[in-house]
């Protein structure tokens, strides 16, 4: 287990900082970035207008 004496230690993560924050930004990036690639596909999707035999209802009626 790891522990630190201040938060400065905490923040260098031992002389790993670089790769240690690095990997959370870009995991923060990667994740948000789905996020609003999901909302925008999905808005999208909704946007199409769908024909009438999709929603059910038979030809004729």
């Amino acid at each position: 287990m790891m522990h630190w004496s201040s938060l400065g230690e905490f923040l260098a993560m031992g002389g790993y900082a670089a790769y240690v924050w690095g990997s959370v930004v870009m995991t923060a990036l990667l994740l948000g970035s789905e996020q609003l690639l999901l909302a925008r596909r999905r808005r999208m999707i909704l946007a199409v207008p769908r024909p009438a035999a999709e929603f059910g209802e038979a030809e004729g009626e």
